[in-house]
Formats: C-alpha cells, sequence, structure tokens
C-alpha cells in the first residue's frame, strides 16, 4: 500500500526538483555558449550542438527508463538514472575538446532523463486526470524556478571566474544533491503487483499503441511542438542578445528570468484553474497565447524596428503559457495508459526532447546574426501546436475527471 502523505507537498517538491535537471543542465550554461566558441575555437552551429546533444540524449534515455520503470519499480530505476548524471556531470569538467564536451553532455542527459519522465510516472501512480495536471503544474514550478536562477549564476561565474568549467562542477554538486533527497523522501509508487513482464517486443508494441492513439498523439504533438520552442529561444537567444545587441553575457539571465517569470505565473494560473475548467479550456487559452506570441515575434523580426525588446517582449508571450500547455498535454495523453504510466511518460519525453532537439538544432543551422530564422521555426512550432490540439485531441473526453 502507498501511504496517503506519499501524495503530499513534500513529495512534489522532491519530484520538482527531480525534473529541474533540464532547465539546470541547459539554462546556467546558455551564457556560455558564446564563450565555448572561443575556447574551443569551434563555430556557433557545434557549440550549440553542445545543447542539441543534451536534448536528443535526453529523449533516448526516457525510451529507456519509462519501460524500464514499469517492470522495475521508480524508485530504483531513478536513482541509477541520478548516479549517471553525476558522475557525466565530473566527465563535462574535463573535457578538452568540444566533441569530447558533446558526448559527454550525451551521457549527462541519458542520466537526468530518469528525473522527469518517472517523476511523471509517479504523478500519474497518484493521481487522476485533473488533479494529475493540478499536480504537474505546481511541480513545474520548481524547474521554472531552477529556469530563472540558472542563467544568473552561469553568467556571473563567467564573469567573476571566468571559467565555464565551474557551471559543471555545481551540476555535479546538483546531482549529488538530488541523489541523496531520492534516497530519503522517495518511496516505491509502482508496487509489485502492478508492474508488468516485459520483453523487446512488448515494449515496442507498447510505444507503437501509444503512438497509433489518435487523441494521445495529438496531445504529444501539441505539448511537444510547445516544448520546442523553449529550445529555440534558448539555442537562439543567447546569440541574439549578446552578439546582436551586445548584451553583457552575466546580464543575459535578466531578460531570460522575465520569460521564466511569465512561465510561472502561466503554471501558476493553471494549477489554480484547471479544477475549474478542465484540461481541454486551458489549453485552448495556453496555445492561442502561444501562437499571438510566436506571430508577434515573427512580424517584429521581420521589421527590425523595435530593437531588442521587439524580441524580448513577444518571447516572453510565447513562452508565458509553456507549462500550461505542457501540463495538460501531459495530463491529456497519459489519461489512456494507466497501466503503462512509464512507458506513456517516455514516449512523452522523447516526442519533446526529440522535437526540441532538430527545432534547436536548426535554429543553430540555419543562424545569420539575424533573429528571423529562430522568429520562423518559433511561428511554425505554435501553428503546429495549436493545430494539434484543435483538430487531433479528443473534444469529448479531455474535460472529464477520472478516478483510478
Amino acid at each position: 500500500m502507498i501511504s496517503p502523505s506519499v501524495n503530499g507537498p513534500a513529495v512534489l517538491i522532491v519530484l520538482g526538483i527531480l525534473t529541474a535537471f533540464g532547465p539546470m543542465s541547459m539554462d546556467m550554461y546558455l551564457p556560455a555558449l558564446p564563450e565555448l566558441v572561443n575556447y574551443f575555437k569551434t563555430s556557433p552551429s557545434k557549440a550549440q550542438f553542445t545543447l542539441s546533444a543534451f536534448t536528443i540524449a535526453f529523449g533516448i534515455g526516457q525510451l529507456i527508463y519509462g519501460p524500464v520503470s514499469d517492470r522495475l519499480g521508480r524508485r530504483y530505476v531513478l536513482l541509477v538514472g541520478i548516479a549517471i548524471y553525476a558522475v557525466a556531470s565530473v566527465l563535462c569538467v574535463l573535457t578538452i575538446s568540444v566533441e569530447e564536451l558533446i558526448l559527454a553532455r550525451f551521457f549527462q542527459a541519458l542520466g537526468g532523463a530518469a528525473g522527469i519522465v518517472l517523476s511523471r510516472a509517479i504523478i500519474r501512480d497518484l493521481f487522476n486526470k485533473t488533479e494529475g495536471a493540478r499536480a504537474l503544474s505546481l511541480m513545474l514550478l520548481i524547474p521554472s524556478l531552477a529556469a530563472l536562477i540558472s542563467p544568473f549564476v552561469g553568467g556571473y561565474i563567467l564573469k567573476f571566474f571566468a571559467d565555464w568549467r565551474l557551471i559543471f562542477w555545481i551540476l555535479t554538486v546538483f546531482g549529488i544533491t538530488a541523489f541523496v533527497l531520492g534516497v530519503l523522501k522517495l518511496p516505491e509508487t509502482h508496487p509489485p503487483e502492478k508492474r508488468t513482464s516485459s520483453s523487446f517486443f512488448k515494449i515496442f508494441n507498447d510505444y507503437i499503441k501509444v503512438l497509433c492513439h489518435r487523441s494521445a498523439a495529438g496531445y504529444m504533438i501539441c505539448g511537444g511542438l510547445s516544448f520546442a520552442t523553449m529550445f529555440a529561444q534558448l539555442s537562439g537567444t543567447p546569440f541574439i542578445y549578446i552578439e546582436i545587441f551586445g548584451v553583457a553575457p552575466e546580464n543575459f539571465g535578466l531578460l531570460f528570468s522575465l520569460s521564466v517569470f511569465a512561465i510561472m505565473a502561466g503554471s501558476y494560473l493553471n494549477s489554480r484553474l484547471v479544477i475549474l475548467f478542465g484540461i481541454r479550456k486551458m489549453l485552448a487559452v495556453g496555445t492561442t497565447i502561444a501562437l499571438l506570441g510566436g506571430l508577434g515575434l515573427l512580424v517584429s523580426a521581420h521589421y527590425g524596428g523595435f530593437g531588442l525588446f521587439g524580441i524580448v517582449v513577444p518571447v516572453i508571450i510565447f513562452m508565458m503559457p509553456h507549462n500550461m500547455v505542457n501540463a495538460n498535454a501531459t495530463a491529456g495523453a497519459m489519461e489512456y495508459f494507466p497501466h503503462i504510466a512509464g512507458t506513456a511518460s517516455a514516449m512523452l519525453g522523447c516526442v519533446r526532447f526529440g522535437t526540441g532537439a532538430i527545432v534547436g538544432a536548426l535554429v543553430g543551422y540555419f543562424h545569420d546574426g539575424t533573429a528571423i530564422p529562430m522568429a520562423y521555426i518559433i511561428a511554425c512550432c505554435v501553428i503546429g501546436s495549436a493545430a494539434a490540439f484543435w483538430f487531433l485531441t479528443d473534444k469529448s473526453s479531455s474535460n472529464s475527471s477520472r478516478s483510478e
């Protein structure tokens, strides 16, 4: 039996910390991207691939952890992933070439993927759909806070210590801390009687089942393309703000924090309103706001007369509903697969981070010294996200709460 206290605030806080592997590992070193170009004497696109490699591995890792946790349980699989993350963070410090850093980042993400995929699965173990969306919104406030703080930390490390490697020492300490919290605070939420036996063919069939479910796929695409806009701006804004508009690296976090505050506001509003209005109405609001911001960014980038804040303001607008869209899209997709929640969570994460990796790489590939390529890519993402929600998801069941 799972203790009633398992779904209390303490567990949500620990799960929120575990989902912060992504923003901590990506956002803290964003101000260092231009510095990596100089340090390794490489190109901006190759420096950006240290971010894309992390994103790709984050998606692949989730495909592994999800079905394994359905068979073996959540807790120990989670702890193994965190240990891999901590070791790989040390390897990032020891790299002597950008290729080695890309490889170390790949393994760092393989480990860190356990935190986000198993946190979602644990939420599905403990809550029904609507309560799960609320819990996800509250849980996502912590990675949003990490995203707020991380660029400041990275920027000031570069200013006062001029050493990007110190960033990865901090991530090592974060990984060790998360491991200790997992050992001390997280119970097993997927007991033996609920576990599934698995083989390669069963896992493959389960993934096909998730992908071929029309409404679940609609939610995954909606959330995935929304998620990808974040990676587009993560890849593009360091170069746009720092190189085009001359923002100091230590001040990059100030501009980045505006988007994070907006995300946190959207997440908080969703946690309060989703119980009243249901996930579908909240997704309608979220995708519409994102659409307005993305198209506004495209117009502003083309016009070019609004300066720095002509980029910053529309970025804030389309980032505000980021967690609103993703929490509700997650709850909507996970609704259909209560008995293979780890597998469904893994596919959801793979779609999101795979899409993010592709989009982030495209921003780097088409980088031309202006904000226009990023703006076009983000506009396509917000259009696709809204279209997936309106035309693929099941309108009849998405507002109903389900008790297990």
